[in-house]
């Protein structure tokens, strides 16, 4: 840091401490501070929505996976049962395909028109907030120069020359404060009118990505329901599933080796 700019820290810091003692005026724009809200809100929902978007993704790929760690054991778990009526092997199957092919082809589409332009919109709030950051430095240089100027007028330096160089310099810092502040003021309400007509295709996307996993993930579901034994499937449909299973259990506690369970 140069010698100017650590003056200017030291300054501001100053300014800061007498703000908080009262002995220094805070300027207030109510206007400014209510655009501000707005943008921290939309600023918010804007990351985490792209670490959602993320996530999702990433449940994506973890579903998928433990599907395929499922049908792995329930495979092994059938054996020679499982071979002969080929339901374990298909569901297997199914789902092998549903990650190789279905999550495969939607991981391009989604980053490209779904997590990029999320991520894209995002990076600009780290100028943006350098940007708010200058503007409060420069207010709180045009609050302490302005300090000055007052102390100087109620109370004149011996020194005749130090009232017109601080006025010089107020006017100076006003300036520069309004040019930053004129520019957030104009382009902030704009960043966040613009989310929503940014934001469109993409959520368009996510849906249509969305529907076709679920069709997909349909359609290999329903072939396998075929292999199914046909009274299960009845069974299933008209609630009478539980009794079934139950009757199976008790079956396995009327085993000798079972009979204590």
């Amino acid at each position: 840091m140069s010698w100017s700019g650590f003056k200017k820290t030291v300054d501001r810091a100053t300014t800061q401490v007498m703000m908080k003692a009262g002995r220094v005026e805070r300027t207030n724009d109510r206007d400014f501070e209510t655009e501000l809200r707005r943008y921290r809100t939309m600023e918010s929902a804007a990351t985490k929505l792209q670490k959602e978007a993320k996530g999702y993704l990433d449940s994506l790929r973890a579903m998928t996976a433990s599907q395929m760690r499922i049908a792995e054991t329930i495979d092994a778990f059938y054996g020679d049962a499982g071979a002969r009526d080929g339901v374990s092997r298909s569901y297997k199957k199914a789902v092998e395909d549903l990650d190789a092919e279905t999550i495969k082809a939607l991981d391009g589409p989604y980053r490209e028109c779904v997590l990029d332009p999320i991520s894209r919109f995002c990076n600009y709030f780290g100028d943006i907030n350098e940007c708010i950051k200058k503007r409060q430095h420069k207010l709180t240089d045009f609050d302490g120069m302005r300090a000055k100027v007052k102390k100087l007028t109620e109370k004149p330096d011996k020194d005749p020359a130090k009232l017109p160089a601080a006025e010089r310099e107020a006017e100076l810092a006003r300036q520069a404060y309004d040019t930053l502040n004129e520019q957030l003021q104009d382009e902030l309400p704009r960043l966040i009118d613009l989310r929503v007509p940014y934001l469109d295709p993409s959520f368009e996307a996510l849906v249509k990505i969305q529907l076709r996993f679920c069709a997909e993930a349909y359609s290999r579901m329903a072939q396998v329901q075929q292999y199914l034994d046909a009274d299960t499937r009845e069974q299933y449909a008209s609630g009478n599933l539980d009794q079934r299973v139950e009757e199976v259990l008790q079956e396995i506690r009327g085993l000798s080796i079972a009979g204590t369970v």
